[in-house]
């Protein structure tokens, strides 16, 4: 894919014709659109500009892009805002979004969306706060909501603090957080406890004037790479096994120079590993697919 200046690949999901690709913006809407709305494209083309697809505003933000099928409607959407909420909702309950968007979370005034994922009712979840805190409970903590409910709280932050990161954490993953002056490491997920929603949180980074505040955070592995961007818009990209593992309260080491009035402003996990059960799940229902086709051209014979 061609990408115009400052611009990056961020998303990368296997999907089909008959599948809904369901867009979240920080305003808390989902909007749909079939995936043969989306016009076919060569491999190096930039592709269409999501305004001609979906009408969102001019302030609205693309957070999270989903792929649904059918096929696929067990288990729940779980949502987090930068004011430490939390809420899940089950998939099934997104079945119709009208071509004009629907509320997927009534937000607070000055709350934004933060990050949606898919869940099975199960997962543990890790939030990260710009003031080097995190928090790790289950998501049977909470309990499902409808569209239009506001969630609960899942992490107390501290005056002036916000979440900048919410993600499905296991064990066997790092936590990986990068400040605003560049300055990043990584940490094992099983360094932190998994607690009771709503607490306090455990310090994740020491944050000092010479690292600034969090910029951001991902759950990874030794596969994935790293993409960060500064306010100049300069961006570099590295590899995850290069960013050295610590523990919690440290100050890392530095991943890019800032100079003075820059700072790192966005982070994104490029992932290097492949899904292989998704992949199964995808020619399983392509396979359905083309048997209903199949279906479809005997009964027109």
């Amino acid at each position: 894919m061609s990408t115009k200046e400052d611009d990056f690949v961020e998303h990368v999901f296997i999907t089909s014709t008959h599948a809904d690709i369901v867009f979240f913006t920080n305003k808390g809407k989902a909007y749909k659109v079939r995936g043969y709305e989306i016009p076919d494209a060569g491999r190096t083309a930039k592709g269409t500009n999501l305004v001609n697809l979906i009408p969102v505003d001019q302030d609205e933000r693309i957070e999270t892009v989903i792929s649904l099928r059918d096929q696929n409607r067990e288990g729940y959407l779980f949502m987090a805002t930068k004011h430490g909420l939390v809420k899940k909702t089950a998939l099934e309950d997104f079945k119709n979004i009208r071509k004009n968007g629907i509320i997927a979370i009534n937000l607070r005034d000055g709350d934004e969306l933060l990050k949606v994922k898919v869940t099975r009712g199960d997962a543990n979840i890790m939030i990260v706060t710009q003031n080097g805190y995190a928090i790790r409970f289950n998501e049977q903590d909470v309990r499902p909501m409808g569209r239009t409910a506001t969630g609960v709280k899942a992490i107390n932050l501290r005056k002036g603090d916000i979440a900048v990161c919410m993600d499905i954490a296991v064990d066997e993953e790092q936590l990986l957080v990068v400040s605003e002056n560049g300055f990043g490491k990584r940490t094992p997920v099983s360094e932190y406890k998994i607690q009771n929603r709503g607490g306090m949180g455990l310090i994740t980074y020491k944050i000092s004037e010479k690292t600034g505040n969090l910029a951001g955070a991902v759950i990874c592995n030794e596969d994935d790479e790293l993409m960060l961007i500064n306010t100049s818009g300069v961006a570099i990209r590295m590899n995850v096994s290069d960013i050295s593992t610590t523990s919690r309260a440290t100050m890392g080491v530095t991943l890019m120079r800032t100079q003075e009035e820059e700072k790192v402003v966005a982070i994104a996990k490029i992932s290097g590993e492949k899904n292989e059960e998704s992949e199964d799940n995808v020619l399983d229902d392509e396979v359905t697919d083309n048997n209903s086709n199949k279906e479809d051209i005997n009964k027109e014979q």
